[in-house]
C-alpha cells in the first residue's frame, strides 16, 4: 500500500501509510491505542472509505473496492473480537465460509487438520465456545477465502498464554505456505515471534519498520516508539 489516506466523517485517522510485503512475509503491525492500526485494517478490506492511496494485491488496485471484490481479489481479515455468531454452530460458520471460498488450498479438511479442536466442536454455538475457540474458528473462515493476504486484528486479546501460543503456531504455519500476514497486536511477545519485521504507527502513519530480532534488542526504541522494554 501506498499513502493510504482514510478516516472517519471527513477526519483523517490514516495519513498517508506505507507498508509493502512480499509473498509468505509476515509484518507485524505495533503502536500505541489510537494511532490507527484498525482503520489500517478496515481500510484495506473496504470498511472504510480510502480519501486518497493504493492498495495493491498481485498488481490490482483495490483502493476503494468493495468488500466482497477485495476478498474475491484475496484478502482475508481475523477481525478484532472475532465476531463469531452466537447461533450458528462451528459447521455451520464453516459451511457458509465454504460456500464462499476462492479457489485454492484450503478446504475444510486442510482447516480441521490445522485445527483439529475445530473439529470436537463442529455442533457446539458461536456462544457456546471459549475465547479460544472463537478465535480458532475466525481464523478459520478467513483461511477457507483461500487469502493471498491475511490481517490479523488484535488475535490475542483477551485469550489466555496457552491459546496466544497456539494463534501464533497458526500464524507462523500460514506463512510458511507461502500466505503474507498483516498482524495488529498489542502482545509484544506474539508479534516478535511470529513476525520478520515490525512497522511502528503514530498518528496515522509508519514512523519506523525494522527486522524483528533488531527491534527485539533494541529496547531504546521500543521505550520511544511504545512506552514499554
Amino acid at each position: 500500500m501506498s499513502g493510504l489516506t482514510s478516516g472517519y466523517a471527513g477526519g483523517v485517522v490514516l495519513g498517508g501509510v506505507d507498508l509493502d510485503l512480499g509473498a509468505g512475509g509476515t509484518v507485524a503491525v505495533l503502536g500505541r491505542n489510537g494511532v490507527g492500526k484498525t482503520t489500517l485494517v478496515s481500510t484495506v478490506m473496504g470498511l472504510v472509505r480510502p480519501y486518497a492511496g493504493s492498495v495493491t494485491v498481485d498488481g490490482r488496485e483495490l483502493a476503494g473496492a468493495r468488500v466482497d471484490t477485495i476478498a474475491r481479489a484475496g484478502v482475508g481479515v481475523v477481525p478484532q473480537g472475532r465476531r463469531v455468531f452466537a447461533p450458528l454452530t462451528v459447521a455451520e460458520h464453516l459451511s457458509i465460509a465454504t460456500r464462499r471460498r476462492t479457489r485454492g488450498p484450503w478446504n475444510r479438511a486442510r482447516v480441521l487438520d490445522l485445527l483439529p479442536r475445530l473439529g470436537e466442536r463442529l455442533g457446539h454455538r458461536g456462544d457456546q465456545l471459549s475465547g479460544g475457540e472463537q478465535q480458532m474458528l475466525a481464523i478459520a473462515r478467513a483461511l477457507l477465502g483461500n487469502p493471498r493476504l491475511l490481517l490479523l486484528d488484535e488475535p490475542s486479546d483477551g485469550l489466555a498464554p496457552a491459546i496466544v501460543a497456539q494463534v501464533g503456531g497458526v500464524i507462523r504455519e500460514v506463512a510458511a505456505q507461502g500466505m503474507s500476514v498483516v498482524l495488529v497486536e498489542q502482545n509484544l511477545g506474539l508479534a516478535l515471534s511470529v513476525a520478520q519485521e515490525v512497522a511502528v504507527m503514530q498518528k496515522g502513519r509508519v514512523v519506523h519498520r525494522a527486522p524483528c530480532a533488531e527491534f527485539a534488542a533494541r529496547p531504546e526504541d521500543r521505550r520511544r516508539l511504545l512506552g514499554v522494554d
